[in-house]
């Protein structure tokens, strides 16, 4: 395994998934003539593109039960999914059979022989990574973007070379994952901290622990970005032994790098630097924060400014995150269904000077929905709601002193009570603010629904 050392004979991957982290150490492997046992306790119908996506590899499926102890025996490694929570049975299992517990970011940071970047946070992450990818390949770099977005690059790591880079998204489960191996990033990021995922850990604080794991591995030849204006983050100053650059650093600072109109101020002993955010297509300003992120990233990398700053230029977005859909009738509609905390659909607020329609709802994260509901009385002409949380989020808006929403049993008959409502001028917001689990199989799902219904309007 390069420099995780010899292969394994055999491995379980436990929680196949459906984004690729449970594929990607499969396919790996397998590749590779080691035995590979895949438990998880999804049927087979659910894992269907997975299993797609694995077929012809000399696989062992255990599939739509619950785990046993022949699904670990003679196992020397269990490569656990993001999705599997602590509490599963199958760690008990991979225990008693001696197998060492790992995953497949942490495979990838040992095996790579090109340095990585990792961005991690609350909000902004996916939009932050695929930035920061395109201005190093802007400035002639060989980049490899995966993680959460884009799907494991574990199994394209014997094609990565030393003077490459490697961006990542990080989500707070891999995160928490990364004491097992010892790893670290080269740069890390963390763009903030706000209650998310609380269905999984067990409160803000322990969120917040998982994501400081991606620093405190990191040496002083790191770099750690933080940013200053986030409650949490900017008492982060003394988390690993990275150097670290600071959003919104006043001048004093021996390193950091702040936001001042459309440039990016960007300083480090013995170099400063200016990057125009002139003509940046996404809107909002926690958009020209994350391009803030990316480019300092970039910077430290070696990236030339003019590289960097026609980058962002040319960066149209990606899928789901505020994405423009269509105009109908004079009225726009964007497809925020990335949002699933109510921290993202309240930054999806402020992003838009025109009067908003705004459809909401989902599976709960159990989050509260009071700032929200504050925030969408004042701000959204009319409100739709979907979904498990439609009750609370029409609670908080009622208290708030906002009219009673709309309810719809599904999305399209949502978005369709939008259109009927809307004036020209007007724009329809899907952005949930929840999870999408109750009704699609992921927010990618929610957004393909959303633009299909607005499309055939």
């Amino acid at each position: 395994m390069n420099a995780g050392g010899s292969l394994p004979r055999q491995v379980t991957v436990l929680g196949l998934g459906l984004f690729g982290g449970g594929a990607g150490a499969a396919r790996y492997f397998a590749e590779r003539g080691v035995r590979v046992i895949a438990a998880d306790t999804r049927a087979p119908e659910s894992l269907a593109e997975t299993l797609e996506a694995l077929k012809g590899l000399s696989i062992e499926y255990r599939l739509g039960r619950p785990h046993r102890a022949e699904d670990f025996a003679g196992s020397e490694r269990v490569i656990v999914n993001p999705g599997v929570p602590p509490a599963s049975p199958g760690f008990d299992l991979a225990r008693a059979a001696g197998a060492r517990l790992d995953t497949e970011i942490n495979l990838l940071f040992r095996l790579c022989p090109a340095p990585i970047a990792a961005i991690t946070g609350t909000n902004g992450k996916s939009t932050t990574v695929a930035l920061l990818g395109e201005m190093l390949r802007a400035a002639g770099r060989r980049t490899w973007v995966g993680g959460n977005l884009g799907g494991s690059l574990l199994p394209e790591v014997d094609r990565m070379r030393p003077e490459d880079i490697v961006v990542l998204e990080i989500s707070s489960f891999q995160a928490q994952r990364l004491p097992w191996s010892g790893v670290a990033p080269r740069l890390g990021a963390v763009l903030n901290i706000t209650p998310n995922h609380l269905d999984r850990h067990a409160d803000l604080a322990e969120y917040a622990e998982a994501k400081k794991e991606l620093l405190r591995g990191q040496g002083p030849l790191d770099f750690a970005i933080l940013n200053s204006e986030d409650a949490l983050l900017k008492g982060w100053a003394a988390v690993g032994r990275g150097t670290k650059f600071f959003f919104g650093a006043t001048e004093d600072a021996a390193q950091g790098f702040r936001l001042e109109g459309e440039t990016v101020a960007l300083w480090r002993p013995g170099a400063r630097a200016e990057v125009s955010l002139r003509g940046l297509k996404l809107p909002g300003r926690h958009n020209r924060f994350n391009a803030s992120v990316a480019a300092v990233s970039a910077w430290l990398f070696g990236a030339p400014v003019g590289a960097i700053a026609s980058a962002a230029r040319e960066f149209a977005g990606l899928p789901d995150r505020i994405e423009f859909v269509a105009e109908k009738g004079g009225v726009r509609y964007y497809n925020d269904s990335i949002a699933t905390t109510p921290e993202s659909t309240l930054a999806a607020l402020e992003a838009f000077d025109t009067p908003l329609l705004v459809i909401a709802g989902g599976s709960s994260k159990k989050l509260s929905f009071e700032a929200l509901g504050r925030r969408m009385a004042a701000r959204a002409r009319r409100v739709i709601l979907i979904g498990c949380t439609a009750p609370e989020i029409e609670a908080a808006i009622v208290s708030a002193g906002g009219p009673a929403p709309l309810r719809a049993a599904t999305l399209l008959e949502a978005v369709r009570a939008a259109a009927a409502a809307a004036r020209p001028g007007e724009a329809v917001l899907l952005s949930p603010a929840c999870a999408s689990f109750d009704m699609f199989r992921n927010y990618a799902e929610r957004g393909r629904c959303f633009r299909d219904a607005v499309r055939a309007l």
